[in-house]
């Protein structure tokens, strides 16, 4: 009797300067049939480490993160796709978990996986951080990134189930990669809101900040996550205010 043939899967990654990241993604992910990287002009080692760990890399312009990922699912050729972060990582236990979904989907055209993300070494597991649910595994050809510029979100056609095993994410190094991402997140976001015809102003700026820190330290206990669960919620509220400020200076430079 022969054995059921294994559903396919390809791992499709996303990069721009991840030397620092990216081999350990790659190493967590050796045992899927296809890894595909779509790079987007890196000017480190990230494009050589992919291509000697076995990735097939392609460099393209940057549309965003949306755009860019559908770029990288639609040259996938397994069965599932398991799309990841340069800084995410796939335990053995998850691995195994993946396996068996994908074996046996009981219907489903795709999975969530619970993240466990790391701030500046630490663990977070209150903040809102946990359990982080995202939708990354599925059945190709059935989900596609939206076209957001930043906050993706994978858009699948059909049920969606739920690993239990979590995604490792090591979200944030050090605190010079807080303040980066601080600032190219804020940037984006305000872009987003100005295109959706919000409006921004000194004083939604001020208590938009606020309520973000309340809500990520005291609501969401992120007291609990000790010094790096304060550090995180005033990185929070650093990134609302500045989102919202850089919202009232675009509808200012839009006025005649």
């Amino acid at each position: 009797m022969n054995a059921p043939i294994r559903p396919s899967l390809s791992v499709a990654i996303i990069t721009l300067n991840e030397q620092d990241a990216i081999a350990a993604c790659l190493q967590s992910v050796a045992w899927a049939n296809q890894i595909v990287v779509i790079d987007s002009g890196s000017t480190d080692d990230t494009v050589a480490i992919c291509r000697r760990m076995g990735a097939s890399v392609e460099s393209a312009d940057w549309p965003g993160f949306g755009a860019q990922k559908n770029r990288a699912i639609a040259r996938c050729t397994g069965d599932w796709v398991l799309s990841l972060d340069a800084d995410e990582r796939v335990s053995e236990e998850l691995r195994r978990e993946i396996e068996a979904a994908i074996a046996s989907p009981a219907g489903n055209a795709g999975f969530r996986i619970p993240r466990l993300s790391s701030y500046c070494g630490k663990t977070i597991r209150h903040s809102g951080w946990w359990p982080d649910h995202v939708t990354r595994l599925f059945r190709n050809s059935s989900a596609r990134f939206s076209d957001d510029p930043v906050h993706e979100r994978l858009l699948v056609d059909g049920p969606v189930g739920t690993l239990k095993r979590p995604l490792l994410h090591e979200s944030f190094v050090d605190l010079d990669e807080v303040l980066d991402k601080l600032n190219r997140y804020s940037a984006a976001g305000a872009s987003r809101m100005h295109t959706s015809g919000r409006r921004g102003s000194l004083l939604s700026a001020i208590g938009h900040g606020i309520w973000t820190f309340v809500r990520t330290y005291f609501l969401q206990a992120g007291f609990l996550d000790g010094r790096e669960g304060f550090m995180l919620a005033v990185s929070n509220a650093e990134g609302t205010y500045y989102r919202y400020l850089k919202l009232m200076l675009l509808n200012e430079r839009k006025r005649p």
